[in-house]
Order: structure tokens, then C-alpha cells, then sequence
């Protein structure tokens, strides 16, 4: 009888444990839905607000493992609640994953031809050092020049 209770017992646990980490992985769709809500903000409240807003790493862009940036068609990130530093520069449109794949000439390029989409390439979790994969939806605001981006990091095949 002991042996059956420690067994269900481990399988809760273990049951439970997958759970929580599932919960703390963001979905496609949230992306698609916080690119969205940030694209509503700029358009509504203006870049200042938005730029705010979305520099905030415990504002209402950050969930999960994930967050919204904000970037121009330019090149130039202008707001990162992770890495502020990138804000700091010209334009990012030289940094390279560790594969080298330009990501963010990919992200450019697909809101200045397409407005929307998806691009995959390597890069590190909040609080991480080392690049996980990771599926970033790309959304150029409405009448602007700019364009949010929000991803997930999978592990395996991409779907």
C-alpha cells in the first residue's frame, strides 16, 4: 500500500512540476496579442508613453519569458526592458546571433515588406547569458515607421 501512495505521490509531483514550468512559457499567441496592445499604445498614448512603458522590466510588457521591444525602420531599438544598452546605439542592424543571421535586419525587413510575421534565430532568456532558440512575431505600428516584436524560446522543432 506504501509503495502505491509513494508512486501516485512522485507522478503529482512530477505532474505538477511540468505544469508550472509550462505556465511560465509564453505563447505565440500572447506575442501576437502584447505586439498588438503596445502598437494600440503608441498609436493612443504616443511614442514617450509607449517608450516607457515597454523599457519597463516590470511594466505590463513583460510576462512569463517574454516582453515586447520597440525598434524604427531604421534600425535603431528604441525601447528594450532587458537590455537598455541596445538603445544606446545608431542602429542594431550589425549584431549577429550565434548562428550569424543579421536579426535585426530580418525584423526590418519583414515590417518594412510584409508588416507582420515570424522570424526564428538564437538568443538569451531574460537573465541568461547563454542564446536559447527562440520565434519572435515582428509587428509594424499602423501608420508609423516602427514596429514591435515579442517572442518565444522552444526547445527542439519550431511549430
Amino acid at each position: 500500500m506504501n509503495k502505491y501512495f509513494i508512486v501516485a505521490f512522485s507522478l503529482a509531483v512530477g505532474w505538477l512540476a511540468v505544469n508550472a514550468w509550462a505556465e511560465e512559457s509564453a505563447t505565440k499567441d500572447e506575442c501576437v496579442i502584447k505586439c498588438h496592445e503596445a502598437a494600440a499604445l503608441i498609436n493612443s498614448k504616443g511614442f514617450e508613453a509607449a517608450i516607457e512603458e515597454i523599457s519597463n522590466a516590470k511594466g505590463s510588457f513583460v510576462w512569463k519569458d517574454s516582453y515586447v521591444f520597440l525598434m524604427n525602420l531604421d534600425g535603431k531599438m528604441l525601447a528594450h526592458p532587458f537590455q537598455p544598452e541596445l538603445t544606446q546605439q545608431d542602429h542594431v542592424l550589425l549584431i549577429t546571433d550565434p548562428t550569424d543571421k543579421a536579426l535585426f535586419v530580418h525584423f526590418v525587413n519583414l515590417a518594412r515588406k510584409v508588416g507582420q510575421g515570424w522570424v526564428e534565430y538564437m538568443w538569451p532568456k531574460p537573465g541568461k547569458n547563454t542564446p536559447s532558440k527562440k520565434l519572435t512575431y515582428i509587428y509594424r505600428v499602423p501608420g508609423q515607421d516602427v514596429f514591435v516584436g515579442a517572442g518565444v524560446y522552444v526547445g527542439g522543432m519550431i511549430y
